[in-house]
């Protein structure tokens, strides 16, 4: 409607994306403070602002899209309070899985993508946004009446400042962080500008690119609480070393443009179902190596680089095919990226053995990391030694 040039349309996309992502770094630090019980529905009503605006408003103009769209960021500081939230009520063999089943919350693009072009044109432009304000009210609404705190969880002391420097210093922060600014800033990338690549490369019409995206995402929704559920029983980093592989193949299959059926369609779903494990299975790493106190600071951080790692491949592929006509070189700069990040995340793997045992004792109470069972080996006749 607005003859928007391709990176403009990328900015628009990825403007929401980068408010997103650096609003959960407060948020996931009053999560932890605040829990979910009140930052649910607080949350949830603050959306229903932006989304009404661009809605009733904000539509008509570039700049109209950039500033609502920027508000509209508050949206995609959800994970920062939900994971907190969700781990404080399960062990820690257990929450991989968990917060993966939370993960599938991500799936609601793939109903936006169904869905809001047919109701665009069948009810006009503001009906979509009217209908996902009135969802976000009765949401908001059952949260404050239905969520509940872990009967464990543990209010963190001290300013939220000091909290977030103090998760600064973690090394699991940066490990996830980096896994996760490829894995989730992946999938975001695709989400929003898949329907974009579809239309320019295969000449799709905008209904047709919206529903083969939302099949990506739902595929992606789909496996996260495989990512995690894997998580729980191998270690994170094998899981994750495994997904960016066939990451670095697909794209660097889908570079060379093959044709949209079968072989492109192939590529977009194991692409989106390796990039839901990634999720899945980073996420898993942060509730089981996080202190209990610090989950919801630490996902914040996480969550932001994820969020910016999604902000900029749209940008970039919007440019380089402005310059070029293609997207290709964009596909080989993300296979050259998941291959680093799979040789990163194998590097980075801990396995459970003596030295292992060692670091664990010594580390102080609270940051331990959880341990299914370890086992020492001990001269034959001699009694055994073993923790659970």
């Amino acid at each position: 409607m607005l003859h928007l040039s391709s990176f403009e349309q990328a900015l628009v996309v990825a403007v929401p994306v980068i408010a997103g992502s650096l609003g959960r770094i407060p948020v996931g630090a009053l999560a932890d403070r605040f829990g979910g019980h009140l930052m649910f529905p607080v949350w949830s009503f603050a959306t229903i602002v932006p989304v009404l605006f661009l809605g009733l408003a904000g539509y008509r103009s570039l700049s109209g899209l950039l500033i609502g769209g920027f508000f509209l960021g508050v949206a995609g500081t959800a994970l920062g309070i939900g994971v907190p939230f969700v781990n404080a009520w399960f062990p820690p063999d257990r929450r991989g899985l968990a917060i993966g089943i939370f993960g599938i919350g991500m799936g609601g693009t793939a109903i936006s993508a169904l869905t809001t072009v047919k109701l665009a044109g069948r009810w006009g432009i503001h009906a979509p946004f009217l209908i996902i304000a009135v969802v976000l009210a009765a949401y908001g609404i059952l949260a404050a009446l239905v969520l509940r705190e872990a009967p464990q969880r543990t209010i963190p002391a001290g300013s939220t400042i000091a909290r977030l420097a103090a998760t600064l210093r973690l090394p699991v922060t940066w490990q996830a962080a980096a896994c996760y600014a490829v894995g989730f800033g992946g999938f975001v990338a695709f989400s929003v500008y898949l329907p974009i690549y579809l239309k320019n490369s295969y000449l799709l019409s905008p209904a047709d690119a919206a529903d083969r995206t939302a099949g990506f995402v739902l595929v992606a929704a789909l496996m996260r609480p495989v990512g995690g559920w894997l998580a729980d029983r191998f270690p994170p980093e094998t899981v994750l070393a495994g997904a960016f592989a066939i990451v670095a193949a697909d794209a660097a299959g889908q570079s060379l443009t093959p044709s949209l059926a079968p072989w492109a369609m192939i590529v977009f779903l194991t692409m989106a179902a390796a990039l839901g494990i990634t999720t899945g299975a980073v996420l898993a790493l942060v509730a089981q190596r996080a202190p209990a106190t610090k989950v919801g600071a630490v996902t914040g951080l996480v969550g932001a680089a994820g969020g910016l790692g999604g902000f900029v491949p749209p940008l970039l592929m919007g440019t380089i095919y402005g310059a070029s006509g293609s997207y290709a070189w964009g596909l080989v700069a993300l296979a050259v990226v998941a291959a680093i990040a799979a040789g990163y995340a194998a590097q980075r793997r801990q396995p459970i053995g003596n030295a292992t045992l060692m670091t664990l004792i010594t580390q102080p109470p609270g940051t331990r990391t959880p341990v299914t069972r370890v086992s020492v080996r001990r001269p034959a006749g001699t009694r055994a030694l073993s923790t659970a």
